[in-house]
């Protein structure tokens, strides 16, 4: 033992905060162990460290005989008074058995022993540190990638962003600081891992946390969040103080706090929405700034059917559908979207339309009323302002003409009393 061990064991305490003499007992340990195979079954065995020096000792406990029966038990009273002149039988001394070559040896099992030991110690004190922290945000940097899983290195210990919790759209390089999501820490049969995680929803529930401080106060509530990582996340947020604005909170002055928090996602789209506990409130603000016409709710199934104008469609479902299906992950109802249908009249449905509205005026016959609208009078207000000369130039209606008019000013008088 040299040195340069006792260094590694100074770099050791200061790196990993592992005591220094919790470590010297451990090699120690590994040395009892391996003086035994080199000095034999010495009774009461042990080795010591010079802390400065480095240099390994053997001891063992021998008992003071006449006769000597076990040399690894005993000694006779000569060798004893030696050591201790006032020596008698039966005493028990401690000597040194350091046997020869025995620190070259020893050194290569203290070494081996102490790595282990070190692993050990560095499981438990990354459980004992990271159990309490799942839910936290932690600052590390990208060390190494195995495959598409990203190792980062968080100071004193390694954590693992898994490749399933990775965000598709973003690509990372080594050296390069990340933010991420504590999700768990699993204590594996070969140790503890820290697991992270920037694609979690529950990563952006903590930014939105340390960055707006209604929200850490418990004055504005998160009621729910539907993300597809990387593309877009919806919020829905809930304001205890009537006073208090969820959604203008959260999106800050001049947008500034949301700018944050979005800056830290890579440009993923945040939408916040006003949480209402009437599902159609509720899916108007999550679904804006499309405009929705008519709501058919089936409370048992939780669905819901909306439906919108035809140049609303788009907006209201999103590009892939996207705005749709985290609308229905916001609101954990099942909404379908659909375009309302306006029926479009061919020409022979108005042509006949315009006749059958005629025809209720009383006096006027189906068959004037149909020969007055392909003569180009389509409506009532049509026939009123027409001369009574003019329609007595059409010959199917010569002698009629006078009739109708009259027939129209009756109509018209019966549908505006107050008229003059």
């Amino acid at each position: 033992m040299n040195a340069e061990f006792l260094a590694i064991l100074d770099y050791w305490e200061r790196e990993k905060g592992i005591s220094k003499a919790i470590l010297l007992r451990a090699v120690e340990e590994a040395l009892v162990a391996s003086a035994k195979k080199a000095v034999g079954p010495a009774r009461e065995l042990r080795c010591v460290i010079d802390p400065k020096g480095g240099d390994i000792k053997a001891f063992a406990k021998l008992i003071v005989a006449d006769k000597v029966v076990s040399k690894h038990d005993e000694m006779s009273i000569f060798d004893a008074r030696r050591i201790k002149p006032d020596a008698v039988v039966g005493d028990e001394l401690e000597i040194e058995v350091t046997p020869a070559n025995f620190g070259r040896i020893a050194s290569q099992n203290a070494k081996q022993a102490l790595m282990q030991h070190i692993r050990k110690a560095e499981k438990l004190m990354i459980f004992a540190d990271f159990k309490d922290r799942v839910g936290d945000i932690v600052s590390g940097v990208v060390r190494r990638f195995d495959r598409s899983d990203v190792t980062i290195d968080l100071g004193k210990y390694e954590a693992l962003l898994p490749n399933r919790e990775r965000v598709a759209t973003e690509e990372y390089q080594i050296g390069e600081r990340l933010r991420c999501y504590v999700r768990a820490v699993d204590n594996l049969q070969h140790g503890p891992e820290i697991v992270l995680s920037r694609a979690a929803p529950e990563f952006v529930i903590k930014l939105f946390q340390l960055e707006v401080s209604e929200i850490s106060d418990g004055t504005i509530e998160i009621k729910a969040i539907a993300r597809e990582p990387g593309f877009r996340t919806k919020l829905a947020v809930y304001s205890r103080d009537e006073k208090v604005d969820p959604v203008g909170a959260c999106v800050g002055l001049r947008g500034n706090r949301v700018k944050n928090i979005v800056r830290e996602l890579n440009n993923e789209k945040v939408d916040i929405v006003k949480w209402d506990p009437n599902i159609r409130v509720y899916l108007t603000n999550a679904l804006a700034p499309a405009k929705l016409k008519n709501f058919e709710v089936d409370e048992a199934r939780r669905r819901v059917r909306i439906l919108v104008s035809d140049d609303q469609l788009s907006l209201a479902i999103g590009k892939r559908g996207q705005n749709a299906r985290l609308t229905s992950k916001l609101t954990g109802w099942h909404v379908d979207i659909e375009a309302e249908y306006v029926q479009v009249m061919g020409f022979d449905q108005k042509v006949a339309q315009a006749v059958a509205t005629i025809a209720t005026v009383p006096g006027i016959t189906r068959e004037q009323a149909d020969l007055l609208v392909h003569k180009g009078f389509l409506t009532i207000d049509d026939l009123v302002e027409v001369e009574e000369s003019d329609l007595e130039d059409i010959p199917e209606l010569a002698g009629t003409a006078h009739a109708i008019k009259e027939a129209v000013q009756v109509e018209m008088a019966r549908r505006n009393p107050n008229s003059k």
